[in-house]
């Protein structure tokens, strides 16, 4: 016969137990909502509210308004499924194993004659052992939901369902919309494995949107915090939109007396002029394609839908918003859509045109219209969600990521720190294999090609005119050391010296 004493002691512990469980879920109850907003090749200045005036973009100019903006905002590499490894991890993509789009140049093309080196090789896929954002949101009681670009694994294994999200639609491992027979790419049949084709020309980025919201809509979305990473395939090529658009841009660029033999350069030295030029590089210089033009549009309509959305369920204000880029725009061949001036380069350079993007930050609560000039990166996203979520960082010794949290909510000044990147392979764009540190102002840049340095000024020469290597001496030997010292602790692939290599039409660094 159990004693009374027994029963008292199963009372309060079942009492205790339900007061926990209670705790807990008022606890989840009163945590934000996440939504990532991932755009695929924007560039920096390709935002009203970050300087382009040929691009239309009334919304994200008025998240803006409603956000914090971020003036040195970075991707973790002038490419994107290393810098999407990055904002799902919280570590620089070395640290993935993921340093190129997969599956990259190389394994397509080889290395050909024309390469000095042979670069490493890259992960294929983001490994199932990464402990993503999505993973984590989970444990902690928020439904997951991922919407669009993927490109982090060719195998179905790798996919979205499988790094901690609970509804995958369109993501998977092409980095495009999908084209060939019977597939369209923007438009319906799409092609994707992973999103069920709509009416015949049905245009992408309006079905991400749709999909996203009949997501918001659902009772367990409705019930739960919930994480939404929604990751556009626009405003990455083929370059695709609706005819409609496409005319109303066509029309600004007839009223700007935008000419094509004045809005790109085809003859500066890293192009090989002198050989005819033969993969057709060519930099734009000003901003006027009007298919992209439109591209931008859309991505911008369509991101205005998803907040009025959530206004109407009642869900804004307590849902942190962040939108990025994955790389900078691409300025320098396959069309050469877009500019990125005044920075220099774009998308497969270590310029600052091919990683530094736009990115805002919309937390609940916070001072609206606030700027940060402190460089922040893809990778901080990580640390900052899950301070926002209340939940702790699995081991966080191994992210390099940094919570701005502190920043946003406070007030408080980013510490200042090193911040990395590592691009040892050759870009589809023009670009050599390259290394780079940002402290403070300051930027050294080591073109992995010509072993050589250069030194700036971002504060002073934001376009990457000047190489202070020379000038400032010291500056460049601690750069240096800290930029050597990061990459051996961090990564051991080198680049070996090619025997097939001609030595003919080798690519200058210089750039201007």
């Amino acid at each position: 016969m159990k004693t009374p004493l027994f029963f008292i002691l199963v009372f309060l512990w079942i009492t205790s137990c339900k007061h926990n469980q209670k705790e807990e879920a008022g606890k989840v109850k009163d945590r934000p909502n996440v939504l990532l907003i991932i755009a695929d090749d924007l560039g920096y200045t390709d935002l009203g509210t970050f300087g382009s005036s040929f691009y239309d973009t009334p919304n994200l100019d008025a998240l803006a308004q409603n956000a914090v903006k971020f003036t040195n905002g970075y991707a973790n590499c002038p490419v994107c499924s290393p810098s999407r490894a990055a904002i799902q991890t919280g570590k620089f993509p070395v640290r993935t194993g993921v340093t190129d789009w997969i599956k990259g140049r190389k394994a397509f093309q080889g290395t050909t004659p024309n390469d000095r080196w042979i670069v490493p090789d890259t992960d294929f896929e983001m490994k199932l052992e990464e402990s993503t954002i999505a993973e984590n949101l989970k444990k902690g009681g928020y439904s997951t939901a991922f919407i669009g670009k993927w490109h982090l694994g060719e195998q179905e294994e790798f996919w979205p369902e499988h790094q901690g999200y609970d509804i995958n639609v369109a993501g998977w491992s092409m980095g495009r919309p999908n084209t060939g027979k019977d597939i369209n790419g923007y438009f319906s049949p799409f092609g994707n494995p992973r999103l069920k084709d709509g009416p015949e020309g049905e245009y992408l980025t309006d079905r991400l949107t749709a999909e996203t919201m009949a997501i918001l809509d659902t009772d367990e979305f409705q019930g739960n915090p919930f994480f939404v990473c929604l990751s556009y395939y626009s405003v990455h090529g083929p370059l695709m939109a609706k005819d409609k658009d496409i005319a109303t841009y066509e029309v600004k660029r007839a009223d700007e007396h935008i000419d094509e033999r004045t809005e790109f350069l085809d003859d500066l030295p890293w192009m090989e002029a002198a050989t005819g030029n033969p993969k057709g590089y060519k930099e734009r210089v000003v901003q006027g394609h009007p298919t992209y033009a439109a591209m931008v549009h859309s991505l911008d309509e369509n991101i205005g839908k998803v907040i009025q959305h959530l206004k109407e369920i009642g869900q804004y204000d307590n849902t942190l918003i962040l939108f990025i880029s994955d790389n900078g725009g691409l300025s320098t061949k396959e069309g050469s859509p877009t500019s990125n001036l005044p920075l220099a380069k774009g998308k497969g350079w270590m310029y600052e045109g091919g990683i530094r993007v736009p990115l805002l930050i919309k937390a609940p609560g916070q001072q609206k219209g606030k700027v940060l000039n402190e460089p922040v990166t893809g990778a901080d996203f990580y640390p900052t969600i899950l301070d926002y979520a209340q939940l702790d960082i699995p081991n966080p010794s191994e992210i390099d990521g940094k919570s701005l949290k502190a920043s946003l909510d406070l007030g408080e000044e980013i510490r200042e720190r090193p911040l990395f990147w590592h691009y040892p392979h050759y870009g589809n764009q023009g670009g050599n294999p390259s290394s780079a540190v940002r402290l403070g102002d300051f930027k050294l840049i080591h073109d992995l090609e010509l072993d050589s340095y250069e030194l700036f000024n971002l504060a002073e020469d934001i376009g990457e005119t000047r190489n202070l290597a020379e000038m400032y001496p010291k500056k460049t030997a601690t750069l240096k050391e800290l930029l050597h010292e990061w990459l051996e602790k961090n990564y051991h692939s080198t680049l070996l010296a090619n025997p097939e290599w001609t030595k003919v039409d080798l690519k200058l660094n210089t750039t201007r």
